[in-house]
């Protein structure tokens, strides 16, 4: 094992444990404090706007930070001093606790900072990995994940009482505490890490291949991906035009998707045009890139369903019976404590016995399984939601099941993301891959603020009315459904997915490792 790991593990734990700990109290906080200037029927809808809008920024401001590593800075320098921005924003929750704008300009230097180390620290793992040893990256990613977990069931326990007993300047400056010890371990293992240089300007990057095959003319023959291009370009255009109806996040975050969807359809319909004009080997790397982003696209239903935990789930809490010493954010701490109990128990039990069954558990048969589960724990939420909505109390003892059904998700998806997206991203590209893998979340919280717009119009709730069902429970069986068609798309998509392997090679003069 890397002597190294033990401190980006520790910096995960620490980092975690800031970012959760405030994440996790920050939908209560809105609707108890910072939005009482609203009337209070609207206070929980503008709390989850918030929310999925500082989880949307999150989940953007990757593409920043893998763009800066892989082409200027490298991974370390990059996360180091993203690290110290995170930090200010943390400072900011704490001393602008009662001014809106204050509050909301913290809300962003965290979004900016902790997003734009989000894929550098897991790729920045698989760079201390070879050939050699790669095998023991799959047990070093799980380590990894229940790092995270370890850090963020700690918060999710204690910050919510440090939020009622002692207000919100303690509650958002434990966070910031934790994530300045975090960026000094990081910066302690320093001489030990394993660091790959930046990439130089490469002639034949990803957007220069795209570039030369949509543009490239053939004798005789139209381009139609070109065409496609254009088209998202125009719909990017219109959804931009969209923001004063729309909003900027909505806007902004689906003229990006546009731009995404139609130009990777258009690069792949004419990608055999840039051959000569770029080696081979960058055709084809373009080719993984362009699987690799269906893929993601069609994960993204399962992260919408799974922030919702931190602002659906955590309403409903609130109107659940539980003790009058348990707190409702506190119900999120079950997540990382059965994501804990859930890696090993899968790794050690789950996958030995259905390998000796035939039945391979590989990582996209296992993040097909994973968008089952939370679409499963969508249903369950949703029959709880009606039978509230009918007058009969519910305890929230009854979450646990569908918490238990949407960890199983997550620990299938999500911590078997991040190896695919590493294994299966071209070297030069190893950061922003993790950004798109990481963007996949905001796309899944663009869905969110979507539906939740949509039920603001007249039409829709006409609609919801008569079919007998609230409009909070609607949502939670179109979310369920609208995971299901996405399992069944993946499900189909995998089966004819080409897994490659694209870990770093052997160091000269180095042996390969006997398995």
């Amino acid at each position: 094992m890397p002597r190294q790991i033990p401190y980006i593990i520790i910096n995960e734990i620490c980092e975690r444990f800031s970012f959760y700990g405030m994440r996790n109290v920050l939908t209560p906080f809105l609707i108890s404090t910072l939005l009482l200037f609203m009337p209070v029927a609207e206070r929980a809808g503008e709390a989850k706007h918030v929310f999925h809008s500082f989880v949307i920024g999150v989940y953007f401001f990757p593409l920043l930070g893998g763009w800066l590593a892989d082409r200027f800075f490298g991974k370390y320098n990059t996360v180091f001093w993203l690290s110290l921005i995170y930090c200010a924003g943390h400072a900011c929750l704490a001393y602008f606790e009662n001014n809106l704008n204050g509050f909301y300009l913290g809300l962003f230097l965290i979004a900016f900072g902790s997003g734009g180390i989000k894929p550098l620290v897991s790729s920045f793992v698989g760079d201390q990995f070879d050939h050699s040893n790669k095998g023991r990256a799959k047990l070093v990613y799980d380590m990894f994940y229940w790092s995270i977990n370890l850090g963020s069931f700690a918060a999710t326990v204690l910050i919510p009482i440090l939020l009622r007993d002692f207000g919100p300047a303690v509650a958002f400056g434990v966070p910031g505490v934790l994530m300045f010890i975090a960026t000094m371990v990081f910066r302690l293992g320093k001489k030990k890490y394993v660091h790959v240089a930046p990439a130089a300007p490469n002639p034949d990057s990803f957007t220069r291949v795209a570039r030369t095959a949509l543009l490239t003319a053939a004798p005789g023959q139209a381009r139609p991906g070109l065409s496609v291009a254009r088209l998202g370009l125009a719909g990017a255009v219109a959804c931009l035009l969209m923001t004063p109806q729309w909003g900027f996040v909505i806007a902004a975050c689906s003229a990006l998707v546009l731009l995404l969807a139609f130009g990777g359809a258009g690069t792949a319909m004419q990608l055999e045009r840039a051959r000569g004009a770029h080696p081979d080997e960058a055709v084809e790397g373009v080719r993984a890139v362009l699987r690799i982003l269906i893929v993601f696209a069609l994960v993204t239903p399962f992260f919408s369903l799974f922030d919702q935990k931190a602002s659906t789930w955590v309403v409903q809490a609130g109107a659940m019976e539980k003790p009058a010493w348990f707190l409702p954010a506190q119900m999120q701490a079950l997540n990382p404590l059965l994501v804990m109990l859930l890696i090993p128990f899968n790794n050690l039990l789950l996958y030995p016995l259905l390998g000796r069954l035939g039945m391979q558990a590989t990582a996209l048969r296992r993040m097909t399984a994973g968008v089952g589960f939370s679409a499963l724990a969508w249903v369950v939420i949703g029959a709880i939601q009606m039978t509230m909505d009918g007058g009969t109390p519910m305890s929230i003892v009854w979450q646990i099941l569908p918490y238990v059904l949407l960890t199983m998700g997550e620990v299938l998806v999500s911590a078997t993301g991040l190896e695919f997206a590493y294994s299966q991203a071209p070297v030069s590209m190893k950061g922003s891959i993790m950004s798109f893998w990481l963007l996949s979340t905001t796309v899944g919280n663009l869905w969110v603020l979507i539906v939740n717009a949509s039920v603001k119009n007249d039409a829709v709730t006409a609609y919801i009315q008569g079919t007998g069902f609230s409009v909070t429970a609607f949502q939670m069986f179109f979310f369920a459904a609208f995971a299901g068609v996405a399992m069944l798309a993946f499900g189909a998509y995998a089966r004819r997915y080409p897994m490659v392997d694209n870990y770093r090679g052997l160091p000269a003069g180095a042996a390969l490792a006997t398995p």
